[in-house]
C-alpha cells in the first residue's frame, strides 16, 4: 500500500498547491467568486462536469449498479440530461446576466428584494447540505486507505478543501477541478470500467452469472426514475453551485456548447458506474451493503498503484462536489443574506475588501460544513430535504422568470413560500424520503405561481427593460441592486 499512499498525498498536497497559485490571481470580487468570467471552453467543461459528478455520482453510482444492474445509471444519467437542458436551454441566458446568484436573478427579474431573500435562504440550506453529504463521503475513502476513524477523516478531507477554496477562490477550485476532472476520466473510465469488467469474466459471463432484471434499462422501476428526474434533472437547472459555473463562461457560446459536452460525458459516466457495480455483484454477490461495492472492488481487484490513482479519482469526485457547494454556500451566504440584512447591498464595496469579505465566509461555512458532518446521522434523509426544498420552492419562480413575462414578484413569494410549506408538511406526514412531497409540492408551487401571478399587477415596465437589456448582453455588469418597481 506504500505506493497507493504515495499517490494519494502527491495529489493532496497538489491540491494545496493549486490553491495557494489561485490566491495570487483572485484579486477582485469577479476573479475571487466567479474566476473573472474567461474560462474557455476545455477548461469550462472539465470543471463544470467535475462538480455535478461528485461521490454520489460514482461511489453511489456503483452501488446503484450494484442493487439494480445495468438501471442503476439512471440516478446519474438525469443529472446528466439536467446539465444538457441547462446548457442547450437557459445558459447562454444566464450567462449573459452577469450576476453572482440565483437570488440576484430574481431580484433583476421582479424588481427589489423581496424575492431575493427568501430564495437565498432556501438556496443557502441546499448548498449547505449538499456540501456536508459531500464532505461526510471522505469517510469511506479514507477508510479504505488508512483505516482512521470517521470524525478524523471528515476533518482531514473537509480541512484540505476548505484551505484552497478559502485561499483562491473559484481560481482555485477551478484549477483544481481541472485535475479532479482528469483524475476521474482516468481513474474511473480508463481504468477501473475496463478491469471490472475483465474480472468479472465479461459481459457474457456477467449476463450468465446475474438475473436478467440486471440487464433491464428500466429495471429500477418507472416510479424512480420519474422521481430522479423531478429531483436532480430539475434541480441542476436552479442549483446555485450549478450556476455560479455558468457564470465563469467566457462567452454564451462557451456556457451553451461547453456544457453540452459535459453533460454528455455525465451520461457516459452514469453508465460507466452502472457496468462497474454490476461486475462488482458478479464478483462479491453477498456485501452488506450496495455501497460498498466501489470500494471492495478497488480494494480487493486492483494491482498497487492503480488502486492508488483509482482511489484518488473517488477523492476527486467528492472534493470538486465539496468545493463547489463550498463556494456556492458562502457566496449566498455573505451576498444574499449577511448583505442585506445588514442593509450594505445597495453601496458598492472596496474590491479588496469584497475579496476578504467572501474568503472569509468560505472559512466560516467550512468550518459549519466539518462540524455539521460530523454530527449529522443520516445523510440521504438531510439530501433529499435540501432537494425536496430546492425543487420544491425555487423552480416555478426561478425558470417561470426566464420564459413567462407575466410573472410577478409575488406570485414568485407565493411560489417560494407554498411550496416550501408543502414539502415541510408532506415530509412530514408521508416521511421525508417519499415521492409525494416533491411531486405536490412542485404542483402547489406553480398553482400559487400562476394565480397570484395574474391576480396582481404586472412587472412594472422598467424592471422589465432592465432585465431584458441583461439577457440581451448589452447591459454591463453592475455592482448596485437593480431596478425596483414603484409602490
Amino acid at each position: 500500500m506504500a505506493v497507493d499512499y504515495l499517490v494519494i498525498v502527491v495529489y493532496l498536497a497538489g491540491m494545496l498547491a493549486m490553491g495557494w497559485w489561485g490566491m495570487r490571481r483572485a484579486r477582485s470580487k469577479s476573479e475571487f467568486l466567479v474566476a473573472g468570467r474567461r474560462l474557455g471552453p476545455a477548461m469550462y467543461s472539465g470543471t463544470m462536469a467535475a462538480i455535478v459528478l461528485g461521490g454520489a455520482s460514482t461511489i453511489g453510482g456503483v452501488g446503484l449498479g450494484y442493487q439494480y444492474g445495468l438501471s442503476g445509471a439512471w440516478m446519474v444519467f438525469t443529472i446528466g440530461l439536467g446539465l444538457l437542458a441547462l446548457s442547450v436551454f437557459f445558459s447562454a441566458r444566464i450567462a449573459r446576466l452577469k450576476v453572482y446568484t440565483v437570488s440576484e436573478m430574481l431580484d433583476l427579474r421582479y424588481g427589489g428584494g423581496r424575492a431575493g431573500i427568501i430564495s437565498g435562504v432556501v438556496m443557502w440550506a441546499y448548498t449547505l447540505m449538499l456540501a456536508v453529504t459531500s464532505t461526510i463521503a471522505y469517510a469511506t475513502i479514507f477508510d479504505v486507505l488508512f483505516d482512521i476513524n470517521r470524525t478524523l477523516a471528515i476533518v482531514l478531507g473537509g480541512s484540505i478543501v476548505v484551505a484552497y477554496s478559502t485561499l483562491g477562490g473559484m481560481w482555485s477550485i477551478t484549477l483544481t477541478d481541472m485535475v479532479q476532472f482528469v483524475v476521474k476520466t482516468i481513474g474511473v473510465l480508463l481504468l477501473l470500467l475496463p478491469i471490472a469488467v475483465v474480472k468479472a469474466g465479461g459481459f457474457s459471463e456477467m449476463k450468465a452469472q446475474l438475473p436478467t432484471g440486471y440487464f433491464d434499462p428500466l429495471g429500477i422501476g418507472g416510479e424512480t426514475i420519474f422521481t430522479y428526474v423531478l429531483i436532480y434533472t430539475f434541480g441542476m437547472l436552479i442549483g446555485q453551485d450549478i450556476w455560479q459555473r455558468v457564470f465563469t463562461a467566457r462567452s454564451d457560446r462557451t456556457a451553451k456548447w461547453g456544457g453540452t459536452v459535459a453533460g454528455t460525458y455525465c451520461l457516459a459516466y452514469a453508465l460507466a458506474g452502472a457496468v462497474i457495480g454490476t461486475a462488482a455483484k458478479v464478483l462479491y454477490p453477498k456485501l452488506g451493503s450496495a455501497d460498498d461495492a466501489f470500494a471492495t472492488i478497488v480494494k480487493d481487484e486492483l494491482p498497487v498503484g492503480v488502486r492508488g490513482l483509482v482511489l484518488a479519482a473517488a477523492l476527486a469526485a467528492v472534493m470538486s462536489t465539496s468545493s463547489g457547494a463550498l463556494i456556492a454556500c458562502a457566496t449566498v451566504a455573505n451576498n444574499d443574506i449577511w448583505s442585506r440584512l445588514r442593509g450594505i447591498g445597495k453601496a458598492p464595496e472596496d474590491a479588496h475588501d469584497e475579496v476578504k469579505g467572501n474568503r472569509a465566509f468560505i472559512l466560516l461555512m467550512g468550518l459549519a460544513v466539518i462540524g455539521t458532518a460530523i454530527a449529522i446521522d443520516n445523510v440521504v434523509e438531510a439530501l433529499t430535504v435540501a432537494y425536496n426544498l430546492l425543487v420544491g420552492g425555487l423552480l416555478v419562480p426561478i425558470l417561470g422568470g426566464l420564459v413567462w413575462k407575466r410573472g410577478t414578484v409575488y406570485g414568485a413569494l407565493a411560489s417560494v413560500v407554498v411550496g416550501g410549506l408543502a414539502v415541510i408538511v408532506l415530509m412530514a406526514t408521508h416521511g421525508i424520503l417519499a415521492n409525494e412531497p416533491v411531486y405536490y409540492g412542485l404542483l402547489a408551487s406553480l398553482a400559487a405561481y400562476l394565480v397570484v401571478s395574474l391576480a396582481t399587477p404586472a412587472t412594472d415596465a422598467a424592471v422589465l427593460a432592465a432585465w431584458r437589456e441583461r439577457l440581451s448582453g448589452r447591459s454591463p455588469e453592475l455592482p448596485s441592486e437593480p431596478v425596483t418597481a414603484p409602490q
